[in-house]
């Protein structure tokens, strides 16, 4: 999993401290969580509409009361007219919206799930939850000022947060809740995927059946469908560790670092995975959608055969490889069906004007394809079956499918003031 932004050891400290967080907040934040329980866009979602009972509290302060957050599903024009679709109405504007008054002080950290370049994920619960909420932890992505503006990555992490506000309830996209900041750092609360990535599964099975493959596969193929003819959007970095499982054993995407907005034009960044990379991202031809098309059929490759076709400890090896060589298959036993086969290679065309997903017909090519052909769509996207790999999990906050990470940071810069006078405005509305 690509993961974004770093935090330290000081926060340990202050998550320890009292919260004063508003109630409203924590009613919220857990019926944002219910939600991705079962999936966004499904039935019983009314229930989330149900005015929960709030204590007040005169310690509360006011404008915590007043933030957009705390009152998403609150407020009358949610209970009067409760959509069937979250992709609709009310709660699509605030699921995933910024808060003003949360802070890190309201979160007990409880493990790193992940770390990179300039981000560490943690699992968290609220410090103070509601009665018979005890156990439901989140994810809380947290980036360091200095360490975004340090690797030139404002772009990418604004480009990520609005994203994943415009996408959140979307069922095998990871659900932003809310953000926040501080004076150090920025915070992006999400709802917690137990089951771990799907590449540690691969490793450990070392390839997947056809049928398994198929069944993971499908749920990319409406991912694929929503972000690009919906939202416009090139996701820019699929791969197994960007693909988390659920407790059903349904994926989720995560890392949005990469993904950009590029509806009727191109981009010519050169980012993403070596062995994912397709060849007009190499080339610097500019670049759309039909990237991840490529990008969908390496990893098809790499769930069926147990590694990508392009391979080498050196990157530039990889990229002459993925322009100059093309695509074999190996030996197995069971083989690889020609139907696969066939799907893979109208993937992988160099030629994006000919390749399947960048064609008139867009996801809609793909999913017919007769690779698919034992697939019902609909039954795909209301996740009417469990997955073929179910994580063995004792509980809801089960952390045994992630790594283990140190909670050491290392020396860390710090944002001075002419650093705030210069990129606070960078920062403003996360």
């Amino acid at each position: 999993m690509s993961l974004t932004g770093s935090t330290d050891g000081i926060f340990l400290v202050a998550a320890n401290r009292p919260s004063l967080l508003n109630p409203d907040v924590v009613a919220t934040i857990m019926a944002a969580a219910a939600i991705t329980q079962t999936g966004a866009r499904f039935p019983g979602i009314a229930a989330l509409f149900e005015k929960p009972s709030i204590s007040s509290s005169n310690s509360v302060d006011a404008s915590r009361k007043k933030d957009a957050v705390a009152n998403m599903f609150l407020s009358n024009a949610a209970t009067r007219n409760p959509p069937g679709d979250l992709t609709k109405g009310f709660v699509e504007k605030h699921l995933g919206s910024s808060s003003k008054t949360l802070r890190l002080q309201d979160f007990k950290l409880l493990r790193i799930l992940g770390t990179g370049t300039f981000a560490r994920v943690w699992l968290v619960r609220l410090a103070h939850p509601m009665q018979g909420a005890e156990d439901r932890v989140f994810a809380l992505k947290v980036l360091r000022k200095t360490e975004v503006i340090k690797l030139k990555q404002v772009d990418h992490v604004n480009h990520e947060r609005a994203i994943l506000a415009d996408v959140a309830g979307y069922p095998f996209i990871t659900t932003l809740i809310t953000t926040f900041t501080d004076s150090e750092c920025l915070y992006m609360l999400l709802d917690y995927c137990p089951g771990g990535e799907i590449f540690s599964y691969l490793r450990r099975q070392r390839r997947f059946p056809e049928h398994v493959s198929r069944f993971y596969l499908a749920e990319i193929v409406l991912i694929l469908e929503f972000l690009h003819e919906r939202e416009g959007v090139a996701y820019r970095d699929l791969k197994p560790e960007n693909i988390l499982l659920d407790a059903a054993g349904h994926v989720k995407l995560v890392d949005f670092g990469f993904a950009k907005r590029v509806r009727d034009r191109e981009t010519y960044t050169l980012c993403g995975t070596p062995e994912y990379l397709a060849p007009e991202v190499i080339q610097s031809q500019g670049h759309s959608t039909a990237v991840d098309w490529w990008a969908f059929g390496i990893l098809m490759y790499e769930f069926i055969t147990g590694y990508p076709p392009f391979w080498h400890q050196n990157p530039m090896e990889i990229y002459k490889q993925i322009i100059h060589k093309s695509i074999t298959f190996p030996q197995h036993d069971p083989p690889i069906s020609s139907d696969a086969q066939d799907l893979i290679l109208a993937l992988c065309t160099v030629d994006r004007s000919h390749r399947l997903g960048n064609l008139s017909g867009g996801a809609a090519d793909v999913k017919s394809h007769p690779f698919f052909a034992s697939v019902n769509w609909d039954d795909v996207y209301a996740r009417r079956h469990d997955g073929p790999i179910i994580p063995k999990l004792s509980g809801a906050s089960d952390d045994s499918c992630f790594e283990r990470y140190s909670e050491d940071e290392g020396q860390v810069d710090i944002y001075t003031q002419e650093a705030r006078e210069k990129w606070d405005s960078a920062f403003e509305g996360f």
